[in-house]
């Protein structure tokens, strides 16, 4: 496990920056992790990470960019549920960077199965 300080309290993350606690997320970390990823949030990408952080705690699972678009479109609406908005705000993807930044775990892809675990 890794640390990350911010204003003056100690996050645990994993070697790729992936928070190990779910409740530790808050505004200021999500911060510092969008600006480790070069991203310059948006109110667009907080209405994502909002949405990420609520579809998490519903189902205790973190999604994959299938269920991302379904969900975000049936929720959100279908222009910012499809592919191409997503990957604009999150460019190395919705369910890596997305997740990464919503405090979410990360996504397990078996490489063999072709599944998600």
């Amino acid at each position: 496990m890794l640390a990350t300080d911010v204003n003056k309290k100690t996050y645990e993350t994993d070697k790729e920056g992936y928070l190990v606690n779910f409740d530790d997320w808050n505004i200021d970390i999500a911060k510092l992790i969008a600006q480790t990823e070069e991203l310059e949030m948006t109110d667009h990408h907080w209405e994502i990470i909002n949405f990420l952080r609520a579809y998490y705690k519903q189902h205790q699972s973190t999604p994959n960019i299938r269920e991302i678009t379904q969900a975000v479109s049936e929720e959100l609406g279908d222009e910012k549920g499809k592919s191409p908005y997503l990957y604009d705000l999150f460019p190395s993807g919705p369910a890596e960077q997305g997740c990464k930044i919503a405090g979410l775990p990360k996504l397990f892809v078996d490489p063999n199965a072709h599944t998600v675990i």
